[in-house]
């Protein structure tokens, strides 16, 4: 009987890399849910700040990297990207984000009953339904990449 590997030794398959096709997929439905999202009126900022607030939940280190950099070049403010994981604590972000972290939130712990009928009615005062859908979709599909990235240990570099 073998000795399992130690985790230290373990050498993780990237999982985009090893079934290309399924990977494929995923990034065809992040397109169409970009186009869902500017097609419902949000802006590219606010899919950004649901991005790295559903990748700081998850502890993904490379999608942090890869939807900062998409942040900045947005137009995203390095003084609320620093806030971020306490958006509630500040006056920095507007009532639709606000919803919408709160949505994205609940989408990421969809256990929380609570938490997520909190946010669905936040959101139904300032988002319109495509809006909902939108922000939803959004955290749904950083959600699907956090789970390859931290499951396949993609790296961040210098």
């Amino acid at each position: 009987m073998s000795s399992p590997v130690p985790a230290s030794d373990a050498r993780r398959i990237f999982i985009d890399k090893q079934s290309p096709k399924a990977y494929h997929a995923l990034v065809q439905t992040s397109e169409a849910v970009r186009t869902v999202a500017a097609e419902a009126g949000l802006d590219r900022t606010l899919v950004e700040l649901v991005n790295l607030r559903v990748s700081q939940i998850n502890g993904c280190a490379y999608c942090l990297h890869v939807h900062t950099r998409a942040a900045l070049r947005a137009g995203e403010t390095t003084q609320r990207l620093g806030v971020l994981a306490a958006w509630r604590d500040t006056e920095l972000f507007s009532p639709e984000e606000r919803a919408s972290l709160a949505l994205a939130e609940a989408t990421t712990h969809p256990a929380d009953a609570g938490a997520q009928d909190a946010a669905y009615a936040a959101a139904r005062r300032v988002l319109t339904d495509d809006q909902i859908s939108a922000v939803i979709w959004v955290a749904l599909t950083i959600n699907a990449f956090n789970r390859v990235s931290i499951m396949s240990r993609h790296p961040v570099r210098p």
